[in-house]
């Protein structure tokens, strides 16, 4: 979405609430401000749907992709018309993969023509009829009046539909937590996923941490995993209401996978393994207000950004500071965002319309990065980043997704365990193909460069059990009585038609953003590559052109 979706829904006020940032309704023709160009001047009576002397709000044109779809109305359709709707609607999930937003009171050319509240009603009534035709429910996300030439008000109303989850087929996004340490990651995480606020000493964490001296000296040193689901209605799942993760994951349509991460700067090469072996969606940039951007943030914002994920950021801690200091730090984050290595578009969120329209402005744009307020103790502000991860599209596309599913099974092995009665156990992530119960594949490099033979016995997502595994998605396989002494982190598990090779020598292109001596030839370094993590030597170094800084440098090796 451009900012004319901002002028119309993120800048104005909500229905008895305060106003957000951007000001009024910017979406409105001659009478008032407008946002599309139009002077100011008194509004005519009578509608111009040419819309060439008062300039009608709009939104760009509805794409034949996607999962969004305009609807003028949906007012008492007749039994065909509403056969093709629901063929319609499935298309628009099956593009989001279970999710699709409806903007009714719009053509199909983006003009905002608007509703009487009798249509608007009407329409939703049958939005909600074809939503149990498909077995989805709806939420209506926001509403907003457009008054452009017409003296009856008519209103824009944004709907969200949602598909009731059926055999652990809910859409799972995964967001590794970043932040210099103690700045609150694990316990912003412990008050998301227990549904308990923190009593200020970090009770909320205690829950979260894996290892006895993680306990003792409140740092995160591993990779653990939370979850946060939310139903098709919209509404938060967590261990309040859910005993088990199981029981979680059978109550929500969408699963949130957080990746908590080590802030501490010795323990880097584990969040930098955490970041390109498991294939986060996104990331979230945990900030300290009191402290501003002080540590390893730096180091996880440059992380990020050369690895290409999409981050959004969460200033914790406003509690314990005044206004004026949680004011500096959002200048301070604004500023390194916009400086030409990030070329970020910071947006400030602060009311709910602020959350939704940051939630589809950053599946859209890689370069809107919306920024949170909140605090664990209090609870301030909590609720808007609910509703970000609640809206948050997927940020692939389902087209992208089905070429995935097309190639050759490959499972990156990430950690590996024995369980009694089960046996051996991997867990990791499916980057391509699809795996089920029983599948035979093969799995190495073994140390001779061979590849074994073996059988995926069951799977468990999210702690539950599924039977067919897609592309994208993580989980742990069993593997029977498999030797567990043959395999280690960062093998992979691929399709016997693959043939797969190993190499020893290759040629990466760098980009060397920081280093303390020279970096030259019989250098060695950690490579990093997807879940493999290895040591390497480097043994030829081709220099090319600067980049844009002088600092930036640019070589084949």
């Amino acid at each position: 979405m451009d900012s004319r979706v901002s002028e119309l829904f993120g800048g104005c006020c909500r229905p008895g609430g305060g106003p957000a940032v951007g000001g009024t309704l910017k979406a409105r023709g001659a009478g008032g401000s407008s946002g599309c160009g139009g002077p100011k001047g008194k509004k005519k009576n009578g509608r111009n749907r040419g819309g060439k002397a008062n300039n009608p709000p709009y939104l760009p044109p509805e794409a034949e992709d996607g999962n969004i779809e305009y609807k003028l109305k949906l007012v008492n359709p007749s039994q065909y018309r509403f056969e093709h709707l629901v063929t319609q609607m499935k298309w628009r999930l099956q593009e989001g993969r279970g999710e699709a937003v409806y903007q009714i009171g719009v053509e199909d050319n983006g003009l905002l023509v608007g509703l009487a509240e009798e249509e608007m009603r009407a329409s939703l009534k049958t939005l909600h009829r074809m939503a149990e035709k498909v077995g989805a429910d709806i939420t209506v996300l926001r509403e907003r009046e457009v008054d452009y030439d017409s003296d009856m008000p008519r209103k824009i109303t944004e709907v969200l539909v949602r598909k009731v989850p059926d055999n652990q087929q809910f859409l799972d996004l995964r967001v590794a937590v970043l932040g210099n340490v103690d700045s609150g990651k694990s316990t912003l995480l412990g008050v998301l996923t227990q549904g308990e606020l923190d009593n200020g000493r970090g009770r909320a964490r205690l829950n979260l941490f894996r290892h006895l001296h993680e306990i003792q000296s409140g740092r995160t040193s591993s990779i653990s995993f939370e979850i946060l689901g939310f139903n098709s209605k919209g509404e938060v799942v967590n261990y309040s209401d859910s005993r088990t993760a199981e029981e979680i994951c059978e109550s929500s349509s969408k699963m949130i996978t957080f990746i908590d991460l080590a802030g501490h700067h010795k323990y880097l090469h584990t969040t930098i393994f955490g970041l390109t072996s498991y294939c986060p969606d996104c990331a979230l940039l945990l900030v300290s207000a009191n402290t501003g951007i002080a540590g390893t943030t730096r180091e996880h914002l440059g992380l990020a950004l050369a690895l290409k994920v999409p981050f959004f950021i969460v200033v914790s801690k406003v509690d314990l500071c005044a206004k004026t200091t949680v004011e500096r730090t959002v200048r301070q984050l604004e500023r390194v965002l916009k400086q030409p290595g990030c070329h970020k578009v910071p947006m400030l969120v602060t009311s709910e319309d602020d959350a939704v329209t940051a939630a589809q402005q950053f599946a859209q744009s890689p370069n809107v990065t919306p920024i949170f307020t909140l605090s664990s103790v209090s609870g301030e502000s909590l609720d808007l980043l609910k509703v970000f991860l609640n809206i948050l599209p997927p940020l692939t596309n389902s087209k992208e997704q089905e070429e995935l599913m097309q190639q050759l099974t490959e499972f990156q092995v990430d950690e590996i365990y024995t369980v009694p009665e089960v046996g051996t156990v991997v867990g990791g992530t499916l980057s391509s193909g699809i795996c089920r119960e029983g599948d035979q594949l093969v799995v190495g490099p073994t140390d001779d460069g061979c590849f074994l033979e073996l059988r995926v016995c069951s799977i468990q997502r999210n702690r539950s059990a599924c039977r067919v595994l897609r592309a994208g998605q993580a989980a742990t396989l069993a593997l029977g009585d498999f030797d567990r002494a043959l395999l280690r982190k960062g093998m992979v598990m691929v399709s016997p038609e693959m043939n797969p090779t190993i190499c020893s020598v290759f040629e990466a292109e760098i980009v060397l953003l920081f280093h303390a001596t020279t970096f030259r030839r019989g250098f060695q370094v950690t490579v990093h590559v997807g879940n493999v993590r290895q040591t390497a030597v480097v043994e030829k170094i081709h220099a090319k052109e600067p980049l844009s800084s002088t600092l930036l440098h640019e070589w084949n090796v």
